[in-house]
């Protein structure tokens, strides 16, 4: 039997040293929790001088609608003021770092590079690098493993709150080996320590770990979720829904023009690996498409170990776009400045400004992350 993997936040006695008579801060969400799913929030409190929390989206406790901005608050359970790091402020300020001494950092991701916490914790190493805070990462499993890379990297023009640094959609690294990566690769050089965990394996998907799974946003109910979100992501930058406002989101993908049969019988026709696509039909309660009948499929994953979500999100947009080019949309920019979001999704501006060929450009992106397969592999801690 599978040994239970021991988080870095399981091991704080024996690392309660780091904290001993320091102002502690802590960035967390509702997945910051032990392994008997105890919150760090309260962990600390009681075993720490607990003097700051910094929340990403959704509030430390997950009581915050996405996508609504609020400002600083009081936490009702420990009495500590709450900083939001999502909106206008994502990188810590030198002022709500001014009672803290040194930061922890605890928050589950989801394995794939457009999900924003990554980048939270980024912003929060280069404020703790400029005024001089130490940064601590309790570290937690890669939910879909460590050993398949997958994707391209972002170029240098298309940096975002979803793709910060050079890194692939699927980069399987720990979210503690991340935060070594991006502190030496990119030139944080924050004083960073990493708490590992014990007995993760790299090829573990996180129902193999024998912890429970807390949905790390509103959105990602599953381990399934976490392996199709890189297939199906892509469309948050069309008008396609992606699931949002059914109880399936990212794992189907529609909108009313469709022909589900059609797209369904193309796509399976490809030989995709591990994946099986289901004509289906939805009515979005809310988001893209809301309270109207979409056609289009599901995703069945056959086998975990085959698929490749990246091949498969350009295979799907392609199709897809292809039904009704008049009727399929790329959304617009956000600001006047700004690019589309499938640009800063993708990395580029190829997969919205050129007819490609879905096969040649996964190719080429794969090409992309083999110089980035070699150079992580120095910062795997197991």
């Amino acid at each position: 039997m599978t040994k239970k993997v021991i988080l870095g936040i399981d091991r704080l006695s024996e690392f309660k040293f780091l904290f001993k008579d320091k102002k502690v801060g802590l960035v967390t969400n509702p997945t910051g929790v032990n392994s008997k799913l105890v919150s760090t929030i309260d962990l600390l409190a009681k075993s720490t001088n607990l003097t700051a929390l910094y929340s990403p989206e959704h509030g430390v406790r997950g009581n915050i609608q996405a996508g609504e901005k609020v400002e600083a608050y009081i936490d009702n359970k420990t009495g500590v003021k709450v900083w939001t790091l999502y909106g206008k402020t994502k990188k810590p300020t030198k002022e709500m770092l001014a009672d803290i001494d040194i930061l922890a950092f605890d928050i589950q991701d989801a394995g794939s590079r457009l999900y924003t916490y990554l980048y939270t914790m980024a912003y929060c190493m280069q404020a703790c690098k400029e005024f001089d805070k130490e940064i601590i990462v309790f570290d937690r499993p890669n939910p879909v493993g460590g050993a398949v890379v997958e994707g391209n990297l972002v170029k240098e023009d298309y940096t975002s709150f979803i793709g910060l640094y050079p890194i692939p959609y699927r980069y399987a690294l720990t979210i503690g080996e991340v935060a070594m990566f991006f502190n030496t690769e990119f030139g944080i050089n924050a004083e960073l320590q990493v708490i590992k965990m014990e007995h993760w394996l790299r090829d573990m998907y996180y129902d193999n770990t024998n912890l429970q799974w807390i949905m790390p946003s509103p959105n990602m109910p599953t381990i399934d979720t976490t392996i199709l979100y890189n297939a199906t992501c892509i469309f948050e930058g069309t008008n396609i829904s992606e699931g949002r406002g059914t109880t399936k989101p990212f794992e189907i993908v529609g909108a009313p023009w469709l022909d589900a049969e059609k797209l369904a019988i193309i796509l399976n026709g490809k030989n995709l690996e591990g994946v099986h696509f289901r004509p289906i039909y939805f009515t979005p309660t809310f988001s893209k498409q809301e309270g109207k009948l979409c056609k289009g499929v599901q995703l069945h994953i056959i086998d975990r170990d085959k698929i490749q979500p990246v091949r498969i999100a350009l295979h799907l947009l392609k199709e897809i776009k292809e039904q009704d080019l008049d009727q399929f949309e790329f959304s617009a920019p956000y600001t006047p400045k700004g690019r589309p979001m499938i640009d800063y999704n993708t990395g580029s501006n190829i997969v919205r400004t050129t007819n490609f060929d879905a096969e040649e450009l996964y190719a080429q992106w794969e090409n992309e992350n083999i110089e980035y397969k070699n150079i992580k592999q120095k910062y795997h801690l197991y």
